[in-house]
């Protein structure tokens, strides 16, 4: 039994004529009759009863017309899922991200995203950068946006770039460093700093090494956070200050101070992180092609420089 055996029975069922359903099928109608006595030969029952004046259903041919119906019509739903998957335009797409690096471009992309491709159903990971990273290499994650991975985790990992924040210095309103308008680097190394947790952050360890290393300074790391709440919340109450960038004050608001950070080159870079041997979907693709389009209208609309937070 094939798929055109049911489609044969369907038309000589609805048209119960076998030269209508013949002439709607575009084949001959011995070659129809032919097909219909194989699949009742088959099915070991009779389906139709013919006479001179046309056909009707059996018993049998009733209900195995309303199961072919809806078989069919699933048969149908799934090709089009299919076609609209390799359109990008249907599954379920895994994405993993940071939340504060993020929070400029990666909110107004999924908004013009789900109004781009509404049946597409993206769920978001909220993870930190070393399980980011993990999720790529395992395939739970398809994508991550995220700050550019570091050290080991670049092995078998591609990054493209899609924004570059400056850094500043965060802290309390009550800090000494809130009367200056910037802070050397020399300054921010001899001071108590707030940071990520370094089991789940080690990218942030890393990168603060490099930073100090041209001072022959090490990072003095006075507490660790387990996320960005946290981390506010330790710099608000005057434990440490924070190596940030100019972004984080979408993510905090009023609650931080913030002085440009004078002394190094070093910025914040936020991209589309992959697995180099990947499978990243045509919805996939299509997400990318909208983070893109979001960071270049960010990009003409910089933040204002930390001084005037």
């Amino acid at each position: 039994m094939e798929l055109r055996h049911l489609r044969y029975f369907l038309a000589v069922g609805e048209a119960l004529n076998f030269t209508r359903a013949a002439a709607q099928l575009r084949v001959a109608q011995p070659a129809l009759s032919r097909q219909m006595q194989d699949l009742e030969d088959e099915m070991g029952v009779d389906l139709l009863r013919r006479s001179p004046r046309g056909v009707t259903l059996t018993a049998e041919g009733k209900l195995f017309l309303e199961e072919v119906r809806e078989l069919l019509k699933r048969v149908d739903e799934s090709v089009e899922k299919v076609r609209a998957l390799a359109r990008g335009e249907y599954g379920q797409l895994h994405i993993g991200y940071a939340p504060s690096p993020t929070v400029e471009i990666l909110p107004p992309a999924l908004a013009a995203f789900q109004k781009a491709v509404p049946r597409v159903k993206v769920l978001l990971h909220d993870l930190s950068s070393d399980e980011l990273i993990a999720g790529l290499r395992n395939a739970t994650l398809e994508l991550a946006i995220m700050v550019q991975p570091a050290g080991d985790q670049t092995a078998g990992i591609e990054f493209e770039l899609l924004r570059t924040y400056p850094l500043c210095v965060a802290m309390s309103a009550a800090h000494p460093f809130a009367r200056l308008k910037s802070v050397p680097l020399e300054k921010l190394a001899a001071e108590p700093l707030v940071g990520l947790r370094r089991k789940d952050y080690s990218e942030s360890y890393r990168f603060l090494e490099r930073m100090f290393a041209p001072i022959r300074a090490k990072p003095r790391i006075a507490v660790e956070c387990d996320s960005a709440s946290s981390l506010i919340t330790e710099v608000e109450t005057g434990r440490g200050i924070a190596l940030s960038s100019t972004i984080f004050k979408l993510v905090a608001g009023k609650r931080l101070v913030y002085r440009p950070l004078t002394g190094t080159a070093e910025a914040l870079s936020v991209g589309i992180t992959r697995a180099t041997n990947g499978d990243v979907t045509p919805a996939g693709e299509r997400f990318c092609e909208i983070l893109r389009k979001i960071s270049v209208g960010a990009a003409s609309n910089k933040p204002k420089p930390a001084r005037s937070f």
